[in-house]
């Protein structure tokens, strides 16, 4: 059994930044790719961030230059640095990763419960 916890959200004025930590525990030998997707409600959840095993990233067109995905292997942890937050990123953030058991198992996907990042204007 594996469970990702996600920890960093919170309030924040416009303009600050805030920084998301996911953390696998558990069955784990190691993470490929992790992912940070956020729902703001009403919407649907969008994929924000992800890194893939050699360190690659992709990000989505409105946060890129201002969100920052990284992991630490040793810590079985995924990283998100958001700065120069705005209003419009407020949502509940979730890390998603596919996780490793043994290492010539196959991954399995997981999904955290969420953390809430609140921007205000």
């Amino acid at each position: 059994q594996v469970h990702l916890v996600e920890s960093g959200g919170g309030l924040v004025q416009a303009g600050g930044s805030l920084r998301l930590s996911c953390v696998a525990s558990g069955d784990v030998f190691s993470i490929n790719s992790a992912r940070w997707y956020r729902q703001a409600p009403g919407k649907q959840r969008d994929s924000v961030a992800v890194i893939v095993p050699n360190g690659e990233t992709v990000y989505a067109d409105s946060v890129r230059g201002r969100f920052t995905i990284s992991r630490d292997n040793a810590k079985n942890t995924v990283y998100l640095q958001m700065n120069s937050l705005k209003p419009d990123d407020t949502a509940v953030y979730y890390c998603n990763a596919d996780v490793k058991a043994r290492p010539l198992s196959p991954a399995t996907n997981y999904w955290g419960r969420g953390t809430q990042v609140t921007v205000s204007s």
